[in-house]
């Protein structure tokens, strides 16, 4: 069987039910950024030393996405996994924090190829967030899901510090406007 079905060309898309609608609804912009920020944790784990101590846990993050995305696509799924791997991603911003020099500046994003890949990987999961937040006025059971990804996007913040560490590169600060 294809994967083309042709019955996307009008510009709607089925969602759980067989209801069509359009692919600008707010409900797939929503879950269309949780594919693409799956796809862009699945760039950055590519970047990633086998021997990470992240890799395994960036792997369940993208199987944690697909849940995401089929719950805002409303095909359903358990989200409540979602609590505790906000607490195992406090746990890890902690421990790394602790090695850190405290931020007393904005930096900017880059460094090296895997940091920067970790910073475009904060970058989508915040635009997945603000889209998912504008959807959820309507349907606040989705708290947990935005909580996820706004801490989520802060350890890909704080592991691409720890990654230019590493690496010996040096953070640039933001020199603001002058």
């Amino acid at each position: 069987m294809p994967i083309y079905t042709k019955t996307g060309d009008d510009g709607t898309t089925a969602i759980f039910g067989g209801t069509r609608i359009s692919k600008g609804d707010p409900q797939v912009e929503a879950y269309g950024s949780i594919d693409e920020l799956t796809s862009t944790v699945g760039l950055l784990v590519s970047h990633l030393s086998k021997k990470d101590p992240l890799i395994n846990f960036f792997h369940t993050v993208q199987e944690d996405l697909m849940v995401i995305g089929s719950v805002l696509a409303g095909w359903g799924g358990n989200v409540d996994v979602l609590e505790k791997r906000v607490r195992q991603m406090e746990m890890y911003m902690d421990v790394f924090s602790n090695k850190l020099s405290p931020l007393t500046h904005f930096i900017l994003p880059g460094g090296s190829l895997t940091a920067s890949y970790m910073h475009i990987a904060r970058s989508v999961c915040r635009r997945a967030e603000r889209t998912i937040v504008r959807l959820t006025r309507n349907h606040m059971h989705y708290a947990i899901i935005v909580k996820y990804l706004n801490r989520l996007s802060d350890l890909f913040f704080v592991y691409a510090r720890v990654i230019n560490k590493k690496a010996h590169m040096k953070e640039l600060p933001w020199k603001g406007t002058k």
